[in-house]
């Protein structure tokens, strides 16, 4: 591409599987039937980028760093590319390095007095040129699709910690309500500035909301302190035109009509076979929200790439017909799958 010192845009075009057609996602979005199979992801490691890409980022600013993802995903089949639409964190303490991290470490607000010293990210001071800076960069028929830093319950429950946070919902409840009125208030406000930028084609709401068998707070808490956030970011979204899709892991059975008939998110991502295989979750809602990806991360890694291609073709037949499918895994793509494994995930989406 242009600017990079890598292939240009011609060389590029060839080396692509098949062209960008964003309104192939569009459709799905729209819970239609798109002409070709479609290909979802909401992330993938950065050193798989740039395997994908075929070349690391030449500097370490954001926006060489997004040309190689864009790279990356237009190369392997996708119609869009994702992007944080800038760099927004909520600042929390340090956690210990381990191979799993806990809800409860670095956790920085604990009464009235830490909260009112609490250095809150302004979204209007934040950088989101990258999102126009990108567009001679984007393959024709390229979207991006804008995240955000975490979630409304994500980030409340990193500042809090997950075990203070049950005690403030009975000691501290007016404390909570201030916390996530801050956390959701700027990332409603962040996504309404994503989504003025023509390059954006859809908002990506990521907010973890459960266990395996339960969501972390009671549904009713969750739908007074967390939904009605989530429902003005989808407003945000779809004031300027955009689709919202909702990535979540954890159980979801007891909300999913909030997700659909409150929050009115177009598509939902994330499945996993042990809370609930994403062949049931689109048999179930298919023609109520758009189903994206779903392909169980430990069913990916463990199997072999014979297996998951027949569950990938299984997949794309029975949702041919009715469509609103896009065919990708049930969460990311990390470094510890092996390539080979992810190629036989889209492979019969690419042959069509």
């Amino acid at each position: 591409m242009k600017e990079n010192g890598g292939d240009s845009r011609g060389q590029e075009d060839q080396m692509r599987k098949r062209d960008c057609d964003f309104s192939q996602l569009e459709a799905v979005l729209r819970r239609e039937r798109p002409s070709r199979p479609v290909l979802f992801e909401l992330l993938f490691d950065y050193p798989i980028y740039e395997k994908m890409a075929g070349r690391a980022a030449s500097d370490d600013t954001p926006l060489e760093r997004l040309r190689v993802v864009v790279e990356a995903f237009a190369r392997y089949g996708y119609d869009y590319a994702s992007s944080y639409a800038c760099d927004m964190p909520f600042p929390t303490g340090q956690q210990k390095k381990a191979k799993t991290v806990s809800a409860n470490d670095g956790f920085v607000i604990t009464d009235w007095a830490s909260f009112e010293a609490y250095p809150w990210p302004e979204p209007e001071k934040c950088d989101y040129s990258r999102l126009e800076a990108i567009k001679p960069d984007l393959p024709d028929g390229m979207k991006l699709m804008a995240m955000g830093p975490g979630g409304v319950l994500e980030n409340a429950m990193a500042l809090t910690g997950y075990d203070n946070m049950c005690y403030m919902l009975y000691e501290e409840p007016e404390l909570l309500e201030a916390i996530f009125h801050e956390v959701g208030s700027r990332l409603v406000r962040y996504y309404q500035l994503a989504a003025q930028y023509d390059t954006v084609g859809v908002i990506m709401s990521n907010d973890d909301w459960g266990f395996n068998t339960q969501t972390f707070l009671s549904v009713k808490d969750m739908r007074r302190l967390v939904f009605p956030w989530h429902k003005k970011i989808v407003e945000a979204a779809h004031s300027h035109g955009k689709p919202a899709v909702l990535h979540s892991c954890g159980y979801f059975q007891d909300i999913i009509e909030d997700v659909i008939e409150d929050m009115g998110y177009d598509g939902r991502h994330s499945y996993e076979d042990n809370i609930l295989p994403v062949e049931e979750a689109y048999r179930r809602w298919g023609g109520r929200i758009a189903i994206l990806g779903g392909l169980d991360m430990d069913f990916l890694v463990r199997s072999t790439p014979q297996a998951i291609g027949a569950r990938a073709r299984v997949m794309l037949d029975m949702t041919r017909e009715q469509g609103g499918y896009a065919l990708g895994s049930g969460n990311s793509v990390p470094y510890y799958l092996p390539f080979d494994h992810y190629e036989a995930m889209i492979a019969p989406a690419l042959e069509g």
